[in-house]
């Protein structure tokens, strides 16, 4: 069997809260044929521009001197009606995905995987990375992956439900 790291971002969809709060995820699918790479073979969550940024900057500051791929470029302002633009930012998010899992320093970092197989929010991803929370990486994870959370999400209409790990969460919360 060939060893191999998949990941697809793809269906863009605008999150509106109010006029100024709007923002787009992605669904990122992740499908895992190498053997202790990640913890799950398969996993899919959404995620924002801006916790891409947040990754960037987190795989950066752990690369130390390697260079982190870059994203593709913020924009001010933009329609999220321009399918145009979404269409760029989702090849852009594929691109740098695709480069930073095949950096050895980078798959090796805890965040990443937290961020591509886990729906946590950042500051749990960051709590848990520091070992603030009851729970570890690997059990976040596993416990993410045997809900089968990805996939409900997406069939109701991807509502972000953060309740996989209640006792977790409400343990954590600040």
């Amino acid at each position: 069997m060939q060893e191999f790291i998949a990941v697809r971002v793809q269906d863009p969809r605008v999150q509106n809260e109010g006029f100024w709060n709007s923002y787009v995820d992605f669904k990122i699918f992740l499908h895992n044929c190498i053997r202790m790479a990640f913890t799950a073979k398969t996993s899919c969550v959404r995620r924002r521009y801006s916790e891409f940024v947040w990754l960037k900057r987190k795989l950066q500051k752990n690369a130390g001197l390697v260079p982190v791929p870059e994203l593709p470029s913020k924009t001010p302002f933009f329609s999220f009606s321009n399918e145009d633009f979404l269409e760029r930012r989702r090849k852009g998010l594929q691109q740098f995905l695709d480069k930073v899992l095949n950096m050895t320093v980078c798959l090796s970092d805890s965040q990443l995987h937290l961020f591509l197989q886990t729906q946590l929010p950042l500051r749990h991803i960051e709590d848990c990375v520091q070992g603030l929370t009851p729970y570890t990486v690997m059990e976040a994870i596993l416990s993410y992956a045997s809900s089968n959370q990805g996939w409900a999400q997406e069939e109701e209409n991807g509502a972000q439900d953060h309740s996989i790990l209640p006792v977790f969460y409400e343990s954590v919360d600040r």
